[in-house]
C-alpha cells in the first residue's frame, strides 16, 4: 500500500500535509475495505461460535475449541490492522495510540480493548463455571461485553463514511459495517428473534392460553428495534440504494444460519427481505420526489420499511406453513411495529435549526417628552430639581 492511500489532506499553507499533530489524514476507501473484511471474518467466527454453541454443545468443553479460534482470529487480525491505521500516521501524530487514529476508527480501538478485557473474563468463566447453554450463553456478562467491544470495533468503516460524505466504494463499506453491526447482537437475541419464531402458524388460542401469541408479537418488537435502528442510521445520511436490504439480509443469514436454515422460517426471511427491498425502492422514490429535507422523511420511513419488512414475513410463514393467527392480531403486530419504526423515526430526525435572531428592533420615535418614565422628558436641571 502506498503512502497516497493514507488519505492526503492538503495543508492550508499548501504543503501535502498539514503541521505533525495538527490533522490526521481520513482512512482512504481501501483501508476502510480492508477493515471491513477483516470484521466479515471476525463475525463469521461468531456465526460459526453460535453454531456450535446451538447444535454441538455436548462437544464443546472448555474455552480452546475451533470455534472460538475463528472467532478470536477474526479479532487479531480486525484489531491489528485498526491499531496499524494509527501507527502509520505516526508522522502526523507522534503519539499516535491516543492522536492517531482516523476519523471514525477512535471508538473501534476502545471496542478493541472492551473486547480483550471480555475475552479475558470469557477464558476464567469457561475455565471455572464451564460452557453456557441457552438463555445462559446470551444473558454471561463476558459474552455481553464481547459483543459490545465487537459492535464499536465492526462499525468504524461506518463511521468513516459520515466523516467523509463521499458515495461509491465508501457507500459500500459503510452499508456493509452498519450491516455487520446489526448482526453483532443478533447471537445473544435469538430467544426473542421473530425471525426464528413460528408464533403466527399457531392459533392465537383462548384469552388464558395466549402466552405464546403474546410473545410472538414481543419477538416482532425486539426485532423491529434490532432492524430499524441501522437502517435508519444509514437513511438519515443519505438514501443508499439496497441499505434496508443489506440490514435485513444479514440478520437473517445470521440468525438463520446458526441454526441450519429452518425451512418455515428461511422462506419467512425470503419474503421479509423482499420487503426491504420494496422499502428501499419506494423511499428512493419518495426522497426524488419528496427531497432529503422533507417533513417526517425518518419517521416516514422507519413506518414504511418495517411495514412492509414483517408485511413481507408474514406472507412467506403464510406460504410456507400457514398463518394461524386471527387478522386483528396479525394486521396489529405489523401496525404496532410500524409504529415503533414511526417513533424511533422521530428520534433519530435531526431537531429543526433554531429561527434565525433578527437583531435588535430599530427605535420608535414616541412623542416629545416621553422617551423616559425616569424623567428624560425634564431639561437636565429640571431632573436634578426633580430629585
Amino acid at each position: 500500500m502506498t503512502r497516497s492511500d493514507v488519505g492526503a489532506v492538503p495543508a492550508a499553507g499548501g504543503g501535502p500535509f498539514p503541521p505533525v499533530g495538527r490533522l490526521v489524514p481520513p482512512a482512504s476507501r481501501r483501508e476502510d475495505l480492508v477493515t471491513l473484511l477483516l470484521a466479515t471474518c471476525l463475525i463469521g467466527g461468531a456465526l460459526a461460535d453460535g453454531w456450535a454453541h446451538t447444535n454441538v454443545i455436548e462437544t464443546i468443553e472448555g474455552f480452546f475449541t475451533p470455534w472460538h479460534g475463528l472467532l478470536y482470529a477474526g479479532f487479531t487480525g480486525t484489531a491489528a490492522w485498526t491499531f496499524w491505521l494509527a501507527y502509520r500516521r505516526r508522522a502526523h501524530a507522534p503519539r499516535w495510540w491516543r492522536d492517531g487514529w482516523p476519523a471514525g476508527y477512535r471508538v473501534g480501538a476502545l471496542g478493541v480493548v472492551v473486547f480483550a478485557a471480555a475475552a479475558l473474563a470469557d477464558l476464567t468463566w469457561h475455565e471455572t463455571l464451564g460452557v453456557e447453554v441457552g438463555l445462559d450463553a446470551s444473558f454471561s456478562p463476558s459474552h455481553l461485553l464481547l459483543d459490545g467491544g465487537a459492535l464499536l470495533l465492526v462499525t468504524s468503516p461506518l463511521r468513516s463514511w459520515w466523516h467523509t460524505g463521499e458515495g461509491g466504494l465508501r457507500t459500500v463499506t459503510g452499508i456493509g459495517a452498519a450491516t455487520l453491526g446489526a448482526m453483532t447482537p443478533t447471537i445473544l437475541l435469538s430467544h426473542s428473534s421473530a425471525l426464528l419464531g413460528t408464533a403466527p402458524t399457531h392459533p392465537v388460542g383462548p384469552p388464558a392460553e395466549q402466552q405464546a401469541a403474546l410473545l410472538g408479537v414481543d419477538a416482532y418488537l425486539v426485532t423491529t428495534v434490532l432492524l430499524v435502528v441501522p437502517f435508519l442510521l444509514l437513511h438519515r445520511r443519505r438514501a443508499a440504494p439496497g441499505a434496508g436490504t443489506a440490514v435485513v439480509a444479514g440478520v437473517a443469514l445470521f440468525t438463520l444460519g446458526m441454526y441450519e436454515f429452518p425451512a418455515s422460517q428461511t422462506v419467512a426471511a425470503v419474503g421479509a427481505v423482499g420487503g426491504a427491498a420494496v422499502a428501499d425502492g419506494v423511499l428512493h422514490r419518495l426522497d426524488a420526489v419528496r427531497g432529503r429535507a422533507a417533513a417526517l422523511r425518518l419517521p416516514l420511513a422507519g413506518a414504511t420499511f418495517t411495514g412492509l419488512v414483517w408485511s413481507g414475513h408474514l406472507v412467506g410463514l403464510a406460504l410456507a406453513d400457514g398463518v394461524r393467527w386471527t387478522p386483528e392480531v396479525a394486521t396489529g403486530t405489523v401496525t404496532l411495529s410500524a409504529i415503533v419504526g414511526a417513533v424511533l423515526g422521530g428520534l433519530a430526525a435531526r431537531p429543526a435549526a433554531p429561527a434565525p435572531d433578527p437583531g435588535p428592533r430599530p427605535a420608535v420615535p414616541g412623542p416629545a417628552g416621553a422617551a423616559d418614565d425616569r424623567g428624560d422628558r425634564y431639561p437636565t436641571a429640571d431632573r436634578r430639581a426633580a430629585r
